[in-house]
Formats: C-alpha cells, structure tokens, sequence
C-alpha cells in the first residue's frame, strides 16, 4: 500500500492535467488503442477517453485466447443515468462480446453510506432507471446477473472476511480517512472489494476487469492487494528461471509440485525454503502459471484470487464546462430526459467556438475544449472519417457552432427517441417483470445457482 498517499473516491474529480501526475505516483499503466488491434473496440476505446489500466493485458490475453474471464460494474443509485454512465455499458457491451460472465452490483450500501440514500429509493432507482437502460442500450440478458450489495450474503460475508487482511492504518493511507468518518463509510471499501472479488467463488480463481473512472483506482488498489493478501504461493521471475515460494504456516510444496510436474520443467525443490524453482522457457504464459497456482490453492482449502484488472475512463465533460454531474441536471444529457428537453440542452451548451462567427472564421474553433464535439466523439458518431471532418471543419473556421449545435441535437434526439422506445419495450418484457421477480425477494437475479457459467 502507498503510504501518504490518498485519493478521495467519493469526491475526487481529475483533469487531464492531473493524468500524468497520478499515473507516475499511483503506478497506473499506460493504454494503447494499439492493444485491442483486430478486436474492433467501440469508439471511446479509440478516441481518447481510456486514462489507463492495471493488469489489464492479463484479461487482454484471455480475450485473444477465447479463455475465460469476469466482468465486474457497480452501478451507485444516487441519480439519474446519464451519457457518462452510459460509457461505462459502451464498454461492458464490448466486453460482452468474449463472455456471458458479467456481474452488475447495486452499490445501495455505499449510497447509504456516503450520500444517505434509502434503501428503498435505492431499489426504485436501480431497477426502473439503470436496469432498464442497460437492456435498452444492448446488454443482453443472458449474459449478466444483477444483485444488491445490501441482500447479498455472500459478498457480505466475504466482505467480513476480508477485513482480516487489512487494517484502518492501511485504509487511512488509501482513502484519506479521518477521525470524523463515520464507521459506515470506513467498512464500505471492504463491501467494495467483496464485490468485486466474489465473482472468483463462482466461478473459480480467474482473471476479472473492472472498468471504472479514474478516480475509483483506490478502491482497485485496495481490492488487489487484499487479493494478494489471500495467496498461498507468490510467483516471481528471477533470470532465466521462475521461483514460486510458498507463503504462511504449514508446508504444501509437494501438493503444489505433483500438479506443476509434466507442465513445466522443474529445476530445483527447495522444501526447507519452501520454493520451487521451474525453467522460465517452459512455463510461457506467467499469468497462467498464476492461474493454475491459484486453482491448486483452492484445492488446498485456501481463498485464493487472481487480482482483478481495471481499465479507467475519464470523467465526460459536462454541457456547461465542467463534468456531466447527477447533481447539476444542466450539465449532462440524462438517458431518460424528452427529446425536445435534450435539444434545448445542447442548444445552450458551452462551445469550444469563438466569441463571434468572425472570429470563428478566421481563427477557427477548438473542438477538444467542446462538450458538444465530446457528444459526436464518444456517443453519436461511430464513423471515424466523419468525426474528422467534423473536427478539420471546426479547426477551419467553416464550421460554425450553431449548425454544429443543431446537427448533434438532430442525431441526439434521434438517440434518445429510440432509447426511449427500447426501454419501454424493456419495461413490457416478461425477463424484466421476472428479474424484478427476483430482485425484490433474493435481492440478484438470475440466482446464482441457476446462472454460473460455466469456466
């Protein structure tokens, strides 16, 4: 853990300016486009929007390999949905492409702890909000599972479990807590991470992604380093061979080295050091060495975790300049606001245009200050050629705001009009009148037991 080093994930809201900053002092990895070459992402892969990762060529590998993994979202039911939710489906859509293993956790312990919303509004807000527009956006049915944080006994028991390995000092140093913080809010990261790593107990020690905004990588510190903290064996790369070292009390090399012998060339046992020692051409792929290593941990008895990757968004621009917040309804499009209310929004957005369509003319606008650019870039225009013209249109002077405004308005409520088709087509489903079935007496639906995939 950093100690003395905190990010406020509750309230912390990062510019491109902070990027570098924080990728260097939180040791976030870089992000290509290059990395998802022959994968067809969607345009916020391409286009910017991705800050970051961490492990994330872990699950990458996975996905050329058609090998399984986990996708892990929560959804915060404090507000309405909006277009910056609405990236975070975009990619859950992508990743949907290459698993039917996607967990969607309503986050109404958190909202309890940190914002004070009820239960009950919680629930409402979930299920006739999120839950709605995440089937009208194309997610489909079949491939996610949806529960409560609050009626999940499993994630709440492993929430408790967790704690073990961890302690207030380690917290503090994370998240900046202090002496006024209320014990709530301290135990939800612990809820958290249950969340994200409980996915493992259904289906095995496997890779998992989290995609997330930036500003919740300290709760994917927190979670990987309990994940670590769960290990029996650490798998380090020394030279030209590769050293497993068993962690703890007891001695279970020779469990561990029966399940490795005819996999991998073993160079040396060391039982009084606990260490196996293999040949580093032999073993290929370390992160599936780390795998297996894991699963034979279960056998073992232990509760073990493969740490879950993250890939981290920026935050979107709001309409007026800031970011598109719940809180500041005319800041942001809202999944659920009427076609001609969106108009009206986007017709008195900030631009990043001139002060006058002289100035416009002769010095051009600046489109990557623009949220109604940002609405062609990540949301309403999946053609890149046309995107570009957009853009040397507007760096030329020749395009001017108020047709630009009208041609998103245009494309925007042709969105929002089918959206909103979509989801109340949704809302007549016979999956969805079952899945609120479900959630208001298990608190998940598909129970689990019914659903798991299978690895």
């Amino acid at each position: 853990m950093m100690a003395g080093k905190s990010m406020d994930p509750w309230s912390q809201r990062i510019t491109e300016e902070e990027m570098a900053r924080l990728k260097e002092e939180f040791g976030i990895e870089e992000y290509s486009v290059e990395m998802l070459e022959g994968l067809d992402p969607p345009a916020l892969f391409r286009r910017g929007l991705i800050a970051g990762h961490r492990g994330f060529r872990t699950v990458l590998k996975r996905i050329r390999s058609g090998r399984a993994f986990y996708v892990m979202s929560g959804l915060m039911p404090s507000g309405r949905m909006h277009f910056g939710h609405k990236l975070v489906i975009d990619q859950i859509r992508f990743y949907s492409r290459f698993t039917n293993m996607i967990h969607i956790g309503v986050a109404d312990v958190e909202a309890y702890a940190t914002r004070g919303v009820s239960f009950s509004e919680a629930f409402k807000l979930a299920t006739e909000e999120y839950l709605l527009n995440y089937v009208a956006l194309g997610l489909p049915w079949e491939k996610f599972r949806i529960y409560f944080q609050s009626r999940h006994g499993t994630v709440q028991r492993l929430a408790f479990v967790l704690g073990r390995r961890t302690n207030l000092s380690t917290a503090t140093s994370i998240y900046g807590f202090g002496g006024s913080t209320n014990l709530t809010h301290v135990l939800s990261p612990l809820v958290q991470a249950s969340d994200i790593l409980h996915p493992q107990l259904v289906h095995g020690p496997i890779p998992g992604v989290v995609p997330v905004g930036l500003d919740q990588d300290p709760h994917m510190r927190f979670t990987r380093d309990l994940a670590q903290a769960f290990r029996l064996f650490s798998v380090q790369e020394e030279g030209e061979r590769i050293a497993i070292y068993q962690k703890g009390e007891g001695n279970h090399i020779d469990q561990l080295l029966h399940s490795l012998e005819g996999r991998y060339t073993v160079l040396e046992v060391n039982r009084p050091y606990r260490a196996i020692y293999l040949e580093k051409a032999s073993t290929g792929d370390l992160d599936e060495l780390d795998i297996h290593i894991a699963a034979v941990e279960r056998e073992l008895g232990w509760l073990s975790f493969i740490s879950p990757a993250s890939i981290y968004h920026l935050f979107t621009r709001g309409l007026t300049g800031g970011k598109m917040s719940s809180s500041l309804p005319e800041s942001a499009i809202f999944l659920s606001d009427r076609e001609e209310e969106a108009k009206g929004k986007v017709m008195k957005a900030y631009t990043g245009g001139r002060a006058t369509a002289e100035e416009q003319r002769k010095l051009g606008g600046e489109p990557e200050r623009c949220p109604v650019y940002d609405l062609f870039r990540l949301h309403l225009i999946e053609d890149d050629h046309h995107l570009t013209e957009i853009e040397k249109e507007c760096r030329g002077g020749k395009r001017l705001c108020g047709p630009c405004k009208k041609e998103a308005a245009e494309l925007l409520t042709s969105f929002l009009k089918e959206l909103r088709e979509k989801r109340e087509a949704a809302g007549e489903s016979e999956e969805f009148k079952e899945a609120l079935r479900d959630l208001k007496e298990l608190g998940e639906h598909p129970p689990t037991e019914e659903w798991a995939p299978q690895v």
